[in-house]
């Protein structure tokens, strides 16, 4: 069978000798669903590659691993065709590019560029806010008000939800549209939730040694729940002020301030040990040519987490004008750059692992 591009042919012929070899079948989710297949199409492969967790036991385990002829590098080679799969299904077409090759510099480019344009309007049209703005009753809405908030940036979330779910469409008609139940959407959360396959088959995850030293897990789970904290806290926030009448800032004892206190945590201490995982990580696992995608995603991460940690603690000093500035900067460019970087892996892994418990469920039993 035919693909459309290198990784994918690669991902093909690998998949053809783990299926005859079949001896890492109990590590992940990959292999059982990969037993399911005699022949993959590039929507198979994609549904495989979002659906491995790249631990890198396989890799370890493997007799067939370079320098072997075969060279059987099954997650290096399914962590390309993941990447290339978040700019494939990327809308619109136009922006694929721009992220995988530069998304670091964008990331921030975008952000500081944001910062510099809130403060530049402030003090054109009110000078005294850039560094009063703490004085006021109303302290986070003197350097842009509520209403242009709202409109800004919910229509940056809105053009988000619309290019993320074109993506996640255009996937799941890839990987076939399988039709999956509640009882699969739940199996998936759960595992989407543990992480339960970024474990190594229950032995951990290893790195360029034997030891299962790779505590990637824990920290994406420090940047994953505080990502849905710092969600809760907004969300909570939206309540008391269009419910109850309650206008931001609100007191360090407060719903919104603690759960977005929490949440500020989880992204600050999230991100900087997957930073440090990365620089650890054996290249061969990897992704070629991504690098900027990846590194960009998580320091945006960070940036909102810190820069929010920032104006609660320096919030009532004069500090606050421009650390509000750069906290609205990093969560606007973190709004325009999710649907195309390293944020839409969780949606499409979810989508893979609700396609595979649908797959396991349905999957004829062998006869003893």
């Amino acid at each position: 069978m035919s693909h459309s591009t290198p990784a994918l042919a690669e991902a093909d012929r690998l998949m053809t000798v783990c299926n005859s070899c079949r001896y890492c079948e109990g590590l992940c989710a990959v292999f059982p669903a990969m037993e399911l297949k005699r022949s993959f199409s590039d929507g198979d492969l994609n549904h495989l590659a979002n659906l491995c967790h790249n631990c890198g036991a396989c890799y370890h385990d493997c007799q067939f691993a370079p320098p072997h002829e075969f060279a059987v590098n099954v997650p290096g080679t399914l962590a390309q065709v993941r990447a290339e799969s978040y700019a494939h299904y990327a809308c619109p077409k136009a922006a694929r590019p721009l992220f995988a090759r530069h998304g670091t510099a964008l990331a921030i480019g975008m952000t500081l560029i944001t910062a510099l344009f809130i403060l530049g309007f402030v003090a054109a049209n009110e000078p005294d806010a850039l560094l009063g703005s703490h004085l006021n009753d109303a302290s986070f809405y003197a350097l842009m008000p509520h209403n242009a908030m709202i409109a800004l940036f919910g229509a940056a979330f809105l053009w988000m939800l619309i290019a993320v779910f074109m993506g996640a469409r255009a996937f799941w008609h890839d990987v076939g549209t399988p039709q999956v139940g509640v009882t699969d959407h739940a199996q998936a959360t759960l595992d989407a939730a543990q992480l339960r396959y970024l474990d190594g088959g229950g032995m951990g995850c290893f790195n360029d040694d034997d030891q299962p030293t790779d505590r990637r897990r824990l920290w994406h789970h420090f940047t994953f729940y505080g990502f849905l904290l710092c969600l809760a806290a907004t969300s909570l926030a939206t309540i008391y002020h269009y419910v109850f009448g309650w206008h931001a800032p609100y007191a360090w004892h407060s719903g919104p301030a603690l759960l977005g206190i929490a949440g500020g945590l989880g992204l600050v201490i999230g991100p900087i040990g997957l930073l440090r995982a990365k620089q650890g990580r054996m290249e061969e696992l990897g992704a070629q040519g991504f690098r900027g995608m990846e590194v960009g995603f998580i320091l945006m991460l960070l940036l909102v987490g810190a820069s929010g940690l920032a104006l609660r603690v320096l919030g009532e000093t004069a500090l606050l004008g421009p650390l509000l500035a750069l906290h609205l900067g990093a969560v606007l460019t973190f709004f325009l750059t999710m649907p195309y970087g390293k944020f839409v892996h969780g949606l499409y892994r979810y989508l893979a692992l609700s396609r595979h418990a649908r797959d396991m469920r349905i999957a004829p039993v062998p006869k003893p």
